[in-house]
């Protein structure tokens, strides 16, 4: 897939330049300075040659029968033009390094439609437009305008953003780290992430996959993708505009419609990308999946030449969850035999300051001989005594005869950067600070147990579509948007929720006869489906307990709702049974313009409204991502029970999202949703939606 891209045999520069300085030309450098050893046909109607090679006037002089690959740097209103000389030519794939199209407003993103239309009338490929190239190290193809070419590695990397894209490759040049791939997205419009992963995970060169977004566009192809791939190779994604102002200036910079980032943090939850908030949290993850095999097991151990580093790390293993375990007896007897007293045989083993390289070969050794072992981090610090280079060479020669992974902080900079060199030649990942390494073992930790989960299954729920079909049509006829009240539980019912028995009276007379039989405590609420938010208008009272409480209470409802809302169609108020709400949750739906319905679930109250303490999933979601989202709330402790309480039925919880989920997914039309509150029994006794209220669209 995209192999002629990646590794053509010939390629066309539409748009070669014989000035330096020009993006025409600093291709046309790239591929030779690059090594690129097939054809190249610079394209220019003024030239005769540029860097020494013969210069076509268009495409359709170049004399090859075939040419693989066409990079198009021109101005954006020609594209088009040389777009169909490319398939005049037979040319599958192209570049388009032009700006000027959708990211430049209305004007560019017309001329952006008609670029993609072109392409797909004559079964081209694009990558791009506004994009900055690719690079592919094992081919010597350099098709960028980038400065440099990275050296060989194992690291692919694709980009939104091309000026970024140059910052990282810059970077990984001083830093000598190696890259596979290099993509530059740019606007987009053919190619995108999705393609790029699948090609990446077909890519023997490429070991891990690095990404930068900005947003994504085809929300549901991602996540397709991205959890086919991610089961076969690491995808480690870095995605800006999680901010109203990122936002504003993702959308400015690419075009690109960013979607809520809590649907983008869902994906990837979903899907087992893992999300790096910052670029260096990119390549800190990324160093440790490209150089060192996958832990088994959560279990750390720490060397360190000090006892305050050696203490953070501590710190940051638990906070990640890390298990920092006890060393075996025999480990434990083996350090004290050959450390010297003062030194701590237990985890973080901590070998004094004036260790040199030997005791920390064998410290590393024995430890890395416990079974009970699955990672090791090697921390130093620059003192005196310390064998800075030599102890990088030991650690490093460890490292090639064993399974297990070995991370290092070798913490300052001057002093430790011949032995950080080192330990780069042995593909030793190393962190400035401890806290930076811990996360990445987190992290690959993480990665192996989502590699490991089996196949999730998704479930058709049973459920009267028909009659939640016929609500939806009445709704629209009567003019109506929003669904409330008893065409909301009707719904509810349809997907087989409990909802609370309720009848809707006329008069008061009525209001206590129907709450007599329904049977005390009642809650009333008025019926209109021009009042959304009864509350706010006095239309709902609760805990009424006699007839003389009801007959007050419809008169006091229907005099307040035609003071506030005289307009309002008024159809009674219902009556209802009033359930012990001591533990209540609320479910809701949101539609993202990407990924489609976001299901949410959180506590009721104060949980949801000020502390935002809710988990979110994309639909359709399985058993187990229902129970995830639940277990993820910091207040997941009040549902287990807490002084004294009993449990909640934690499998209605779970349920209940699973039916709102295959509600989302069967009724697209159904905008927003919101179950509130879902009252919790006990274990085992279920729970009942009490109120909902749901958003169609108009056709």
């Amino acid at each position: 897939m995209l192999e002629k891209f990646f590794s053509p045999r010939s390629v066309a520069i539409v748009g070669a330049s014989r000035e330096q300085g020009k993006v025409g030309h600093e291709i046309v450098k790239n591929l030779l300075l690059g090594g690129f050893e097939g054809q190249i046909f610079p394209i220019n109607p003024k030239a005769t040659t540029i860097l020494g090679k013969k210069v076509y006037a268009k495409i359709t002089d170049i004399p090859a029968e075939e040419v693989d690959l066409a990079i198009i740097v021109i101005p954006a209103q020609q594209v088009k033009d040389a777009l169909i000389q490319c398939a005049q030519k037979g040319i599958k794939s192209a570049i388009v390094i032009s700006a000027g199209f959708k990211e430049s407003g209305k004007e560019g993103a017309q001329r952006e439609r008609e670029l993609l239309q072109t392409a797909q009338e004559y079964g081209i490929r694009i990558l791009g437009p506004n994009c900055l190239g690719l690079i592919n190290t094992s081919a010597n193809l350099n098709a960028s305008f980038s400065t440099e070419m990275p050296p060989k590695g194992n690291i692919a990397f694709f980009s939104q953003s091309g000026a970024l894209g140059t910052a990282i490759l810059d970077w990984a040049v001083g830093q000598k780290i190696g890259f596979s791939k290099f993509i530059s997205l740019g606007n987009k419009a053919d190619l995108a992430e999705s393609s790029i992963m699948e090609a990446l995970c077909q890519d023997h060169d490429s070991r891990v996959i690095l990404g930068y977004l900005e947003g994504i566009e085809k929300g549901q192809e991602f996540l397709h993708k991205a959890r086919q791939v991610s089961k076969v190779k690491p995808i480690i994604i870095t995605k800006s505009g999680s901010t109203s102002a990122g936002t504003r200036a993702a959308s400015s910079h690419t075009g690109s419609l960013t979607g809520s980032d809590v649907a983008f943090e869902a994906a990837f939850k979903q899907t087992g990308v893992i999300r790096a908030r910052t670029i260096e949290e990119l390549f800190n993850y990324a160093l440790a999946f490209a150089y060192q095999p996958l832990p088994q097991g959560p279990n750390l151990a720490i060397i360190t030449n000090a006892g305050g580093p050696g203490i953070l790390a501590a710190d940051a293993a638990e906070k990640n969850n890390l298990n920092l375990l006890f060393l075996s007896k025999e480990t434990t007897d083996k350090l004290a035999a050959l450390l010297p007293p003062a030194a701590s045989v237990y985890n973080p083993v901590d070998i004094l300051g004036d260790a040199k390289a030997d005791r920390y070969q064998k410290t590393l050794e024995v430890v890395l001989e416990d079974p009970k072992v699955h990672g090791v981090l090697v921390i130093l610090t620059p003192q005196a005594m310390t064998e800075i280079p030599q102890t990088a060479e030991v650690i490093g020669e460890m490292s090639m005869s064993t399974e297990k992974p070995i991370l290092a902080s070798f913490m300052g900079e001057y002093a430790v950067r011949e032995g950080i060199e080192r330990l780069a030649k042995y593909k030793i990942p190393n962190y400035s600070y401890p806290e930076h390494a811990i996360e990445s073992f987190h992290t690959m930790w993480k990665y192996r147990r989502w590699q490991e989960q089996p196949p999730l299954t998704y479930v058709s729920l049973d459920a009267d579509r028909e009659r939640v079909r016929q609500i939806i049509e009445q709704v629209r006829k009567e003019g109506h948007l929003e669904i409330g009240d008893l065409k909301a539980r009707e719904i509810l019912a349809a997907y087989r929720f409990e909802v609370p028995f309720s009848r809707v009276a006329e008069d008061s007379s009525m209001a206590v006869a129907l709450a007599e039989e329904i049977g005390y405590p009642v809650v009333m609420k008025i019926v209109s489906p021009d009042v959304l938010h009864k509350s706010d208008v006095g239309g709902v009272k609760v805990g009424l307990k006699t007839p003389e409480e009801v007959h007050a209470a419809f008169h006091e409802i229907m005099a307040k709702v035609r003071k506030f809302m005289p307009q309002a169609l008024i159809q009674g108020v219902s009556i209802q049974k009033m359930y012990d709400g001591k533990r209540e949750v609320i479910l809701g739906m949101a539609r993202d313009p990407q990924f489609g319905p976001l299901i949410m679930f959180g506590l009721g109250g104060i949980y949801v409204e000020v502390l935002k303490d809710v988990s979110f999933r994309i639909a359709p979601i399985c058993r187990e991502e229902a129970q995830a989202m639940i277990t993820e709330i910091k207040s997941y402790p009040m549902l287990k029970g807490v002084r004294g309480q009993k449990p909640v039925d934690m499998n209605a919880i779970v349920d209940a999202l699973l039916r709102l989920s295959q509600l989302a997914v069967d009724f697209p039309e159904i905008l927003e949703a919101d179950i509130n509150p879902l009252i919790m029994k006990e274990s085992g006794q279920g729970a009942v939606a009490v109120d909902a209220r749901f958003t169609i669209s108009p056709n």
